[in-house]
């Protein structure tokens, strides 16, 4: 990144303000301007996330925020309520409170006299979850936002289920929030008071997982905050990015279809990152679209390009070797002036005997076949969302193929190339009541290797919708469409396609009570691919282009301590035991501007037993530590989740410590009755 310390306005930095709530509460934020705002008021551009402003993204905030201030904007980093150094108790994502907050922050910055009365909403995850559920309350003064990385359906396509099926970054985000919510507020802002503030966060934060895990189907808690429940409510423009190793990719196709306003959509290679930062690479110079975008929006430069360009611009990744970490994935930029695109022709590929068939193919006969997949299968998949790209992504899928029934193509005598989301439409049945199916694309090389570029889990008992799930019939023939997640990628002459189906995905999603044995009736079965023709390149098309990535000089950190990163799994053969252990350690971080040191830890284990589905286990420990001179204080949090074929079991711990001495201790215990999961 070209970090650039010349910018077209002087700009002034206020470390830390008070905003106040209308109920008496005072929310902690940053402010960068320019320095004629006094006298020549800007718009504001305001980012909402409750992930500590003075430390825990104080580097990755130095970097965009200046740099928009000295494009000409006002730019406030706030701390959510409870959250920071923010007053109050933060017990659940999205709730009414946060959202009539930043309703009330708008309305506060609009009348600030740096500020035009011209507002906008821009933010990465929950960042960006907030500015899409914002603005589809209609604040007065909001005139655009820029999402990324979030959703507009947290049932369906959000970190805690996909498809109906229980994701174990489920578990892993609601530890990471359990860790976030026991760390104290900064003495240095909030004074005498943080230990008040503290021990209030520490006994009233609550168990988030076990609110989570008590809506196991899409009611109207998950209907919250949803927005493609009424994408009508959406009145201003609105940027959606995202990244082809990020967990919310499917979301800009859908929020580019569903909504009635200007829209521009920007899927790149990139993990759960900000583009600019942006792992896999190649980043880009995201800032540079940023600046265009509000320009346009919220300066009236209506002639500067910023809608100029396709209204979706897609990264086409090329063919790679499987593996969990890429510095770059190969590939080039494409564009479609709309979606859904006319141009992409869903093409019917039916299945055969472990073959997918041509579209212009007669389909093959073929006896029903049938799998029932080790708990093993899963181990090689990553992340449901690759947060920091190295090591979390999926590796070579021989070893999962070995367990699961599998289709390749022939041979593809020209290349390939798909822009999209693929389904897939299966005459199947089980033979259990409860019961989950995982499906995989993946492109397979000369040489046999085999790299995953889709996927999709589905919960066959919400047959009838994820509302109202219902029991299977043993033995009885359903047809059920798996949905695979988007994707873009050209497939050359040379290389297969293969399906893979597997009735367990450990640990990506919890297994089903019982080890299912599936039945596949081939004959009644058919992929569907979004492909994209190939001869598009000769068109003259726009294709977009950007410029290399900039920011503002991020704030100075040393590392005081190295960390320890680990991704591996075990298997041990006398007791049959497998597991897969993650270890993101990131050492002793010390912020020389604040005079403050930062620690933080964290270890996650998934294990399970032979083929007994009930074996399975996910265990969380996080580490969080603070010290700045004599103040030095600790949070250790464990989170252990099990399950029984009628039930989850939830422990947890929650001990804080000042310097050696423990001064509060938590523990939860509770049971919650599975619901067709």
């Amino acid at each position: 990144m070209r970090i650039v310390t010349a910018l077209p306005n002087e700009v002034r930095e206020d470390e830390h303000l008070w905003i106040p709530m209308s109920d008496g509460t005072r929310l902690a934020a940053r402010l960068w301007r320019p320095t004629s705002a006094d006298d020549d008021p800007v718009p504001g551009v305001v980012e909402m996330i409750p992930y500590r402003k003075r430390d825990l993204t104080a580097q990755r905030d130095s970097i965009h925020h200046p740099y928009m201030a000295g494009y000409g904007y006002a730019c406030l980093r706030v701390d959510l309520r409870g959250s920071g150094d923010s007053d109050g108790v933060l017990t659940d994502e999205y709730l009414e409170q946060e959202l009539v907050d930043a309703e009330e922050v708008l309305a506060w910055m609009s009348k600030q006299p740096w500020c035009n009365g011209r507002t906008s909403m821009m933010g990465i995850s929950w960042g960006g979850f907030n500015a899409l559920q914002v603005a589809a309350r209609r604040p007065p003064s909001l005139g655009a936002i820029i999402t990324l990385s979030s959703t507009d359906d947290r049932y369906t396509d959000d970190v805690h289920y996909m498809g109906g099926c229980l994701l174990s970054d489920n578990l892993s985000w609601a530890s990471t929030m359990f860790a976030y919510n026991s760390c104290p507020p900064d003495p240095a802002i909030v004074g005498e008071r943080w230990r008040e503030m503290w021990f209030d966060r520490l006994t009233n934060s609550g168990l988030w997982l076990e609110e989570w895990l008590t809506h196991q189907r899409k009611d109207d808690y998950w209907r919250h905050g949803s927005i493609n429940e009424d994408y009508s409510s959406i009145e201003v423009p609105v940027f959606a990015v995202s990244g082809w190793a990020d967990g919310y990719s499917n979301a800009v196709f859908r929020l580019l279809e569903g909504l009635d306003v200007p829209t521009r959509g920007l899927i790149g290679p990139w993990s759960h990152k900000y583009p600019h930062l942006g792992e896999p690479g190649p980043a880009i110079g995201f800032l540079q679209e940023v600046i265009a975008w509000w320009d346009h929006w919220l300066k009236d430069e209506k002639d500067n390009g910023a809608m100029d360009g396709p209204a979706l611009s897609i990264w086409m990744q090329d063919p790679v070797r499987p593996s969990t970490t890429y510095e770059d994935r190969p590939g080039r930029w494409v564009g479609e002036p709309s979606w859904p695109s006319p141009r992409i022709i869903r093409a019917r590929y039916p299945l055969g005997r472990h073959r997918i068939a041509a579209p212009e193919d007669a389909r093959p006969s073929s006896p029903a076949l049938t799998v029932q997949s080790p708990l093993s299968v899963g181990q090689f998949a990553g992340k449901w969302c690759s947060y920091n790209a190295p090591p979390d992504m999926p590796y070579d899928q021989r070893e999962e193929d070995g367990g699961s029934l599998v289709f390749d193509s022939d041979v593809l005598e020209q290349p390939l190339e798909l822009l999209g989301g693929p389904a897939v439409e299966l005459s199947l049945s089980v033979d259990q009541p409860v019961a989950m199916i995982a499906v995989r694309l993946s492109e397979i090389s000369p040489d046999g290797e085999a790299t995953r570029i889709s996927y999709g889990v589905h919960n066959l008992n919400h047959h009838s919708g994820s509302h109202d799930p219902q029991p299977l019939e043993p033995g009885e023939s359903v047809t059920a469409t798996v949905q695979l997640n988007g994707m873009a990628q050209s497939v050359p002459a040379g290389h297969r396609l293969r399906l893979s189906i597997s009735t367990s995905y450990w640990p990506v999603v919890w297994p089903s009570p019982q080890p299912v044995q599936l039945t596949v009736y081939p004959e009644h079965s058919t992929l569907v691919l979004p492909v994209r023709p190939t001869d598009i390149r000769d068109r003259g098309d726009r294709v977009p282009s950007f410029g290399e990535p900039e920011g503002a000089p991020p704030v100075e950190t040393v590392q005081v301590q190295s960390g320890e990163q680990d991704w591996s799994v075990h298997r041990n053969m006398v007791d049959l035991s497998g597991s897969l252990r993650v270890v993101k350690d990131l050492g002793e971080i010390y912020f020389p501007d604040i005079d403050l040191s930062v620690v933080r830890r964290t270890y996650e284990n998934y294990s399970y037993t032979a083929d007994d589905c009930n074996s399975v286990r996910g265990e969380t420990d996080w580490t969080m530590g603070f010290s700045r001179g004599d103040w030095d204080v600790r949070t250790a949090t464990k989170t252990v989740l099990t399950s029984t074929p009628s039930d989850f079991h939830l422990y947890a711990e929650l001990d804080a410590f000042e310097g050696e001495e423990r001064v509060a201790s938590m523990n939860w215990s509770t049971t919650i009755p599975r619901d067709f999961i």
